[in-house]
């Protein structure tokens, strides 16, 4: 069963023994994230915050930052149970047998969830806020790092709808609080509210965006997806939750929410409309430059009567968002063998922060095949953002990072193995030479062909035979 609510997954974590509360007194500034950073090294539990310096609202962080909350919070045992069900979708055949037409009643029972539930009266607007009462200090938003350009909302939902077709999009993009009803709106140009917003630019209309803290677990989850452009993160969150997303509308604007969420903030961005924003302790671990976004003005604030505050501090990894990441590897990986079959397994290693570095298994068919994977990762969505992508035989377990690094050292020549390309980059890349565009690095660490203009023998790796293992394996107990 998908949870309701964050309440339901708080509770749920606390009897799973995966939460700690915190009863002593610490301050949003700076104090709550030097404790969740140190938890989150020790890969340690989520933690409640329940008596924060000068608020009534407890805050909750690190809810996602281990594999078994990530599963927890997906409703999963394993996070390629997702994946494997999305793979299973694109295995339906046409119903010409009653055996096939049977088959396929579950898949469209299953369907049937997707589609969000629109409510009347919902948790989210308990309590509402307009006009002079509208003020983000009263909550307890937290300025993260010493260096930070001031508090940030760091786990937003963030809603907008294409201003012509009027396609939703959910991204979370973090907002930098100016004061009481204005926030920066950090918009990369690569992702889809930015798209949005570009087309209401061009149109000189302003943009009406929601923005929802704190709903159900994988709703917050679906809204950093890498899902293809105009695919409603919404219809996502009701397939991983195997429910329909109950949604409320906006009192102020023309916008549906998730109806459990904690907060709810309703508003605008303008046209043209630039302030600078940042820096921000982010989450490659360097603190992301200040630059000029878009200014979200806020209208009015709904939120439940006894909110909880979630929020994710962000860093040098480990920290929470790289269980989000490991996440998305594991669930998106059966759709990019569905472009690219002969990949085996890809790795995101968590110490490259999502987008700086890739080891890829492929079973290698034809000289240059790994080059051309290359190439072709560096052409899919978000996999444009990869600095580095390593690509090994298909018995290399890349998720042994050991392994891969001793075939890596052992099986390229760097003049021969390594290519350069140029594309764009993510935006918090501080070493391309100029933002948003850069170079990237493919290394070819398969074994060599002939074919390949390699005209020496290829080594055996050792290894021990099969029936010596066997007979040490029974005398192994003996022996110790």
């Amino acid at each position: 069963m998908a949870y309701r609510d964050l309440n339901e997954f708080i509770s749920d974590l606390e009897k799973k023994g995966e939460l700690l509360h915190i009863k002593e007194p610490v301050s949003p500034y700076l104090e709550i994230t030097e404790i969740t950073d140190r938890v989150c090294k020790e890969h340690g539990p989520a933690l409640l915050f329940e008596n924060v310096r000068g608020y009534n609202i407890p805050v909750l962080t690190n809810a996602f930052g281990s594999y078994r909350r990530m599963c927890l919070a997906l409703g999963v045992n394993r996070l390629e149970e997702i994946g494997e069900e999305i793979d299973h979708f694109f295995q339906a055949e046409a119903p010409d047998s009653l055996i096939k037409k049977l088959k396929l009643i579950p898949k469209l029972k299953r369907l049937s969830n997707v589609f969000p539930k629109l409510v009347k009266k919902a948790p989210c607007q308990e309590v509402v806020l307009m006009d002079r009462e509208v003020d983000l200090g009263k909550f307890p938003i937290l300025h993260c790092w010493p260096k930070d350009g001031g508090p940030f909302i760091t786990l937003p939902l963030v809603f907008t709808k294409h201003p012509i077709t009027g396609v939703r999009n959910v991204g979370m993009y973090r907002l930098q609080v100016y004061d009481k009803n204005t926030t920066g709106m950090h918009w990369h140009p690569h992702k889809g509210g930015a798209q949005h917003y570009r087309v209401s630019e061009r149109l000189g209309k302003r943009l009406e965006v929601a923005v929802a803290i704190g709903p159900d677990p994988a709703t917050t989850y679906a809204a950093t997806a890498p899902l293809p452009e105009d695919m409603d993160e919404i219809l996502f969150s009701g397939f991983i939750r195997n429910e329909p997303v109950e949604m409320v509308r906006c009192i102020t604007i023309d916008h549906e929410v998730p109806a459990h969420s904690q907060i709810v903030l309703e508003g605008y961005v303008e046209p043209y409309e630039r302030r600078l924003e940042g820096p921000f302790g982010d989450h490659t671990g360097y603190y992301s430059l200040p630059d000029e976004y878009p200014v979200f003005h806020i209208t009015c604030i709904t939120h439940r009567k006894d909110l909880i505050y979630p929020a994710t501090i962000v860093g040098r990894p480990p920290m929470e968002d790289c269980y989000m990441a490991k996440a998305t590897e594991r669930i998106f990986l059966p759709l990019i063998k569905k472009q690219l079959p002969e990949i085996i397994d890809i790795n995101l290693p968590i110490e490259g922060v999502f987008h700086n570095l890739a080891l890829v298994s492929i079973d290698k068919r034809y000289p240059g095949h790994a080059k051309k994977v290359m190439h072709a990762l560096w052409g899919l969505g978000q996999m444009m953002f990869t600095k580095i992508i390593i690509v090994f035989d298909k018995e290399v377990d890349v998720q042994n990072i050991s392994e891969a690094l001793w075939r890596l050292g052992n099986n390229i020549d760097p003049k021969r193995d390594i290519i350069f390309s140029e594309g764009p980059v993510d935006a918090l890349d501080h070493a391309a030479p100029q933002p948003l565009f850069g170079s990237k690095m493919g290394i070819d660490a398969t074994r060599k062909w002939k074919e390949e203009g390699f005209k020496r023998q290829w080594p055996d790796v050792v290894e021990m035979d099969k029936e010596i293992k066997e007979k040490i394996d029974h005398l192994w107990k003996k022996l110790f």
